[in-house]
């Protein structure tokens, strides 16, 4: 197990409280693009998706191993887990959103909207009231590196929540290329990145039920682009970016960084108390314990 030096850069006074290990450590390496981490307290183990070689890993804490979780995994990218502990899955090579039941066994949550195709879907989160809410750019469809090269059929990449009962909403429409996002504890917000603007930036919509309102820019990136998003539990935003792991304020302030050795993708909190970071970049896995807790949602 390597361990690297962990790099907090204080930007604002209001990071100074989030610190942690004095060491990251690099639990996996060896992977072709790293992406989409989820933890699972109940089994103590994390999966992850190594999207270009088709495959998705699980790394268990008891034992610090890691092996493969599925193969081939329809290119999956983003993963969250609902709240009876299935695993929600964004398969790029199948253009779908899937569940992975207890039993092993796979439902389609997602695969259309208005009978067309997606694109590619990469990031998703699930909101109290059981809708899955994903956003669907074209990476999967631009090349056959962590796809298969195909013409969209909608035309655009958009956010959409697919509801208990299978139907499913567009509910942004005016992205270049939505990839991570998040809601705030309260899920009165949704923070989502666009990767593809320039700069690439992360915006911020208030919640109306099964819509979205607003929209205004929350923050932008000074390195890089904008990936995976996730909230803690004093409302700051956290976001992977090129030279690591971008902090803002709640009022959008870039607080603070992490900085990492390797191109961040994404990231989640996990550990019994939701205060250990799990790190997708580049080609490895990396964690750290911090003095911040993820976000607790209803």
């Amino acid at each position: 197990m390597d361990m690297v030096k962990a790099d907090f850069q204080l930007l604002d006074e209001r990071f100074a409280r989030i610190n942690g290990d004095e060491w990251m450590q690099r639990l996996h390496t060896g992977c072709r693009w790293t992406e989409g981490p989820v933890y699972f307290p109940a089994g103590r183990y994390l999966v992850f998706s190594d999207i270009p070689n088709d495959r998705t890993l699980r790394w268990d804490e008891t034992t610090g191993q890691v092996g493969v979780f599925r193969q081939p995994s329809g290119y999956a990218n983003g993963h969250t887990a609902d709240r009876r502990g299935r695993l929600i899955s964004c398969e790029q090579g199948n253009r779908r959103v899937t569940r992975t039941e207890h039993d092993g066994s796979i439902t389609v949550i997602a695969d259309a909207w208005n009978g067309k195709k997606f694109n590619s879907p990469n990031d998703v989160v699930e909101h109290s009231d059981g809708s899955i809410w994903f956003t669907d750019p074209s990476y999967g469809i631009d090349s056959d590196y962590e796809g298969y090269q195909a013409e969209s059929e909608i035309g655009a990449c958009n956010v959409y929540r697919a509801d208990p009962d299978g139907s499913v909403t567009l509910v942004a429409d005016d992205f270049s290329r939505p990839n991570g996002l998040a809601f705030s504890a309260d899920e009165s917000k949704l923070y989502i990145a666009d990767t593809r603007q320039d700069p690439s930036h992360i915006r911020v919509f208030d919640v109306k039920g099964a819509r979205l309102a607003g929209g205004a820019i929350f923050g932008t990136c000074d390195n890089g682009r904008f990936d995976g998003v996730r909230v803690d539990s004093k409302g700051d935003v956290w976001a992977a970016a090129h030279d690591g792991l971008h902090c803002f304020a709640p009022d959008g302030t870039l607080i603070g960084k992490l900085r990492m050795p390797e191109i961040c993708s994404n990231f989640t909190f996990g550990g019994a108390r939701r205060n250990e970071l799990f790190i997708t970049a580049s080609s490895s896995l990396y964690t750290l314990r911090v003095t911040v807790n993820g976000a607790r949602y209803p």
